[in-house]
């Protein structure tokens, strides 16, 4: 009774499909083999990507949780695969949808239950966060980061750079290899410091501890470092030692809520602010004019949104990439450096720099592809292949853009009219 019901099933949700899509720069491939040809083309660039359906309880993700996380779901899983990331990105960008009125919406769903049958409910990937308690604390953030960081070492190696630097690099002429590009970028943040041989610097977010060994290395400074995750402590730690600069390179981990042995002369947030959001960032800026003495310095690099009404994040990233982490408008950033007492005096705009990085990331992970998966499994593979990606096009399209603020901490002494 069960095959009579099934049978044809996958030809009438294609139909309704059709019916519903009637305009589609992509085709739909299902389990048996049937398929609906695109109609159109996004742009003139190659041939329409195909979503192709390889598991019928694909189905049951997308009618669970209707939308972005539901497709998420299935796509992580592997029921569902596409079989050109960079043409599917092309399509989120360009294509609208239609809109769907509620009868059209419920045959949709008859239709693909049908061709669905009886299948046992999936749990969600294993690879899904959905973080818990309450947003941005201390307990949270913890977890959030190291969902995203504690994959594996050598994963990260096999499309990072040498030196391991997990954030925007630098192309003065665009020809630099990206080893070279992460220098210039340490070695400019380094620069908008002013770091001078024996001053204390404080590297929020540290990550695998690249900027903290090269401002040791190379401009005679003691910096502390922090991470919130271990593996990467114990890495950063093994390069200093590796690199000579044990003694004058102090990796923490540790939450920069949690500090409490200021004043620095210097301070360094690289791609750390993305992750604290909007009902942390007045405390984010608090407590960092707190760590330094007066007349100290900040320089604060992070990815900001441009747009005033795009969303922080959409469930995709929430779930699978960076769980609450929230790319505030730049706006937002400087007005909690400026009430928490900052003085503000350089941004710079690395749009068009993130760009060419995520692209370099791309090619290395496309390239050790196989490596990938034994290292950290399919389904991190296939998030980290369609996030990069989905990434590059934020900062293409001017939905996203990393910004540099330098700012200082004012010396009451320097002020006209103030007593020393």
């Amino acid at each position: 009774m069960v095959d009579g019901l099934l049978r044809g099933a996958p030809d009438v949700l294609l139909r309704q499909l059709s019916q519903v899509l009637p305009d589609r720069p992509f085709a739909i491939e299902l389990w048996d083999g049937s398929r609906l040809a695109p109609t159109t083309a996004v742009t003139g660039d190659g041939a329409p990507p195909t979503f192709a359906v390889r598991d019928r309880a694909a189905l049951a993700h997308v009618l669970r949780a209707p939308g972005q996380l539901g497709i998420g779901r299935a796509y992580v899983s592997g029921m569902l695969e596409v079989d050109d990331l960079d043409g599917v990105i092309d399509v989120l960008e360009h294509w609208k949808p239609p809109a769907l009125d509620r009868p059209t919406q419920a045959r949709l769903a008859l239709a693909a239950a049908r061709a669905m049958g009886l299948v046992r409910p999936p749990a969600p990937p294993a690879a899904e966060l959905r973080p818990r308690g309450r947003r941005h604390s201390a307990e949270r953030d913890a977890r959030s980061v190291r969902h995203h960081y504690d994959v594996s070492n050598d994963f990260f190696a096999l499309f990072l750079d040498a030196s391991m630097t997990y954030s925007c690099a630098v192309f003065p002429t665009g020809e630099e290899s990206l080893e070279d590009a992460q220098d210039v970028k340490r070695e400019l943040i380094c620069t908008k410091l002013a770091l001078q041989p024996g001053e204390r610097v404080l590297d929020v977010g540290c990550g695998w501890g690249s900027f903290a060994v090269h401002a040791a290395q190379r401009h005679d400074v003691d910096v502390v470092g922090i991470t919130l995750s271990e593996p990467q402590a114990r890495i950063a730690r093994e390069r200093a030692a590796a690199a000579g600069v044990g003694e004058r390179v102090d990796i923490r981990v540790m939450d920069y809520r949690a500090i409490t042995d200021g004043p620095f002369d210097a301070i360094a947030s690289i791609g750390m602010v993305e992750h604290v959001g909007s009902v942390q960032i007045d405390d984010y800026a608090s407590r960092l004019l707190r760590l330094l003495r007066p007349g100290g310095r900040l320089l604060n690099h992070g990815i900001a949104r441009l747009r005033p009404d795009d969303p922080e994040a959409g469930p995709f990233s929430e779930r699978y990439v960076f769980p609450d982490a929230a790319p505030l408008h730049l706006s937002r950033i400087q007005a909690a450096l400026e009430r928490a007492g900052f003085e503000t005096h350089h941004v710079e705009d690395f749009r068009h720099h993130y760009d060419r990085t995520l692209t370099h990331w791309i090619a290395r992970l496309d390239a050790n592809l196989d490596e990938a998966i034994r290292l950290a499994g399919p389904e991190r593979v296939r998030v980290w292949r369609l996030y990069l990606r989905a990434a590059r096009n934020g900062f293409r399209t001017g939905f996203t853009s990393l910004f540099q603020v330098r700012a200082s901490r004012p010396d009451a002494a320097e002020r006209p009219g103030t007593a020393p």
